[in-house]
């Protein structure tokens, strides 16, 4: 029978193996603050962030022809109102999680939520405010009018027109989220680079299809996102999570576990045409 020095020197190597070097149970990544209520704090400082302004044109001219092209793909957007892409069009609207955890999730062929694939749930969620405050410097310089003002036909949010009203349209933040994922989610599982893609060239398209941003905010707020995950890539933690995320994927993509939401009815969504 095992004595209490060697019963406690058997409970601290499992411990240890428990334990990864930074200190976390493996398996689970660092818990990080939240920066406010369900918005975690992402892996880039302030400072860090690209500088939108720097980046990116000014933002088409009210009589300029870019403009009379962005009305035109306006117009086109608007008779999907009350289609099955408007309804997808309004969850992608919606960045809370576990929500926005199945955005990729038929295109990855697997489940992603906190308990299974915690790697990979905390990297989309830490990049959001990385890709999504990357925006704001040209937001606020510019602050361009969202269609919808312009236009008065609604949007595919009731109850939020006043807040996005007075919130810069140029460059599109949700579409930098968005792209931002695409991409990341590119490089770790390249064999389904292309479903990824598509997908989040949909999700800028959706911001189109809302009624809530010209197609110009798209475009460059694909630029701010590639900047963003350019930066991303010298970040240590970033890094770290992207290798748990990868495992993550190789256990469960293509394994058929079953994904967050119906991609058939998805896939059905995205075959509607959307009109530039």
């Amino acid at each position: 029978m095992k004595n209490n020095k060697e019963l406690l020197n058997a409970a601290l190597f499992a411990s240890v193996l428990a334990l990864g070097a930074n200190g976390y149970v493996m398996g689970q990544p660092a818990p990080v603050e939240e920066l406010r209520p369900g918005m975690l704090i992402g892996y880039l400082t302030p400072e860090e962030l690209p500088h939108a302004l720097s980046i990116i044109p000014p933002a088409p001219e009210p009589d300029s022809p870019a403009f009379a092209w962005e009305q035109a793909v306006n117009q086109n957007m608007l008779a999907l109102r009350d289609t099955p892409r408007w309804d997808l069009a309004t969850l992608d609207n919606d960045l809370s999680f576990p929500t926005a955890a199945g955005t990729f999730s038929c295109a990855l062929d697997m489940p992603i939520n906190e308990q299974d694939t915690p790697y990979l749930y905390q990297l989309l969620r830490r990049t959001i405010p990385d890709a999504g405050l990357a925006t704001y410097s040209a937001k606020d310089h510019y602050q361009r009018t969202r269609p919808f003002v312009v236009n008065g036909q609604p949007i595919c949010v009731e109850g939020q027109e006043e807040r996005l009203a007075s919130d810069g349209s140029y460059p599109s933040g949700h579409t930098a989220i968005g792209w931002a994922w695409a991409l990341i989610l590119s490089e770790l599982a390249p064999e389904r680079g292309d479903a990824i893609a598509q997908r989040g060239l949909a999700f800028g398209d959706s911001r189109m299809v809302c009624n809530v941003h010209w197609p110009m905010d798209v475009i460059q707020g694909q630029i701010v996102a590639a900047a963003t995950v350019a930066r991303l890539q010298a970040n240590a933690t970033f890094r770290e999570d992207m290798a748990g995320a990868a495992r993550e994927i190789e256990q469960f993509s293509g394994k058929g576990l079953g994904t967050n939401r119906d991609c058939e009815a998805e896939a059905a969504a995205l075959q509607i045409a959307v009109e530039r």
